[in-house]
């Protein structure tokens, strides 16, 4: 494992896999309640890149896995994590890489997207038109408020809501540290992302049963160029699909 230390005094724990070369890097960013292992290597997502021959990086998101965990939501949101993947990249002396998010990091690197021009692909799994639609951004928060709700509660028994009981066993799955998730996800965007100032070749990858994602025609019309596809899966399930690193092995390719 190696670490970096961001301006703000967060250790950010990062992996990598391969060689340098000449190809640029291809980073991962994971989804909320998750880290490196439980959403790239488990999967299988790392192993199924390895044959392009590219050096593989993949970072713990503050408020995650091996990173610090702070519990102010005013130390998160998609520009401060955006901000900490582009000092990694600046850190490791990438001119030039392909940035991989899904869900959460998904949303973190269409931010990063429309400031990075340093990114050649760009690829949104896991994430809709709640990322640029007023109103599904707004059904997005109040669903996130509900999740809020459910980390914090003091007792399994009285979490109600689908989506919270979803997400609290997740976490609890992976070790997470529930009062710094529910303080990522009070701190997360609130408005539309400017994707369309997004340059990159960008792919957006989303399961056919991802009830996060709805409407992802939406944001990949938001994107100039932007291809759409739709593999088996839901929310959880579908990185796991041989499908999704397909569709990631032949757009990074």
């Amino acid at each position: 494992m190696n670490e970096l230390t961001t301006d703000d005094g967060i250790r950010i724990a990062y992996d990598t896999w391969g060689n340098s070369g000449t190809e640029p890097t291809i980073v991962l960013h994971h989804g909320f309640a998750a880290d490196a292992a439980a959403n790239w290597v488990r999967p299988g997502i790392v192993d199924g890149l390895a044959p392009l021959g590219r050096r593989i990086l993949a970072l713990d998101a503050r408020g995650h896995g091996r990173s610090d965990k702070p519990h102010d939501k005013a130390r998160y949101g998609e520009d401060r994590m955006a901000r900490d993947l582009m000092q990694l990249v600046d850190h490791l002396g990438l001119a030039e890489y392909d940035l991989v998010g899904y869900s959460m990091g998904g949303m973190v690197s269409a931010r990063t997207g429309a400031v990075d021009a340093r990114i050649r692909r760009l690829v949104l799994g896991g994430i809709g038109g709640a990322t640029v639609e007023p109103d599904l951004v707004a059904r997005q928060v109040r669903r996130m408020g509900r999740v809020v709700e459910a980390l914090e509660a003091d007792d399994d028994a009285t979490v109600t809501d689908a989506s919270g009981r979803a997400f609290r066993a997740f976490a609890r799955s992976t070790g997470a540290d529930l009062r710094a998730l529910a303080a990522v996800a009070r701190g997360g965007t609130r408005s539309p992302l400017p994707v369309e100032r997004i340059t990159a070749a960008t792919l957006v990858l989303v399961g056919a049963a991802d009830d996060l994602a709805v409407q992802p025609e939406v944001l990949a019309a938001a994107i100039s160029g932007a291809t759409l596809r739709v593999v088996p899966g839901d929310h959880l399930g579908a990185v796991a699909k041989p499908e999704f690193v397909a569709a990631l092995v032949e757009f990074l390719r």
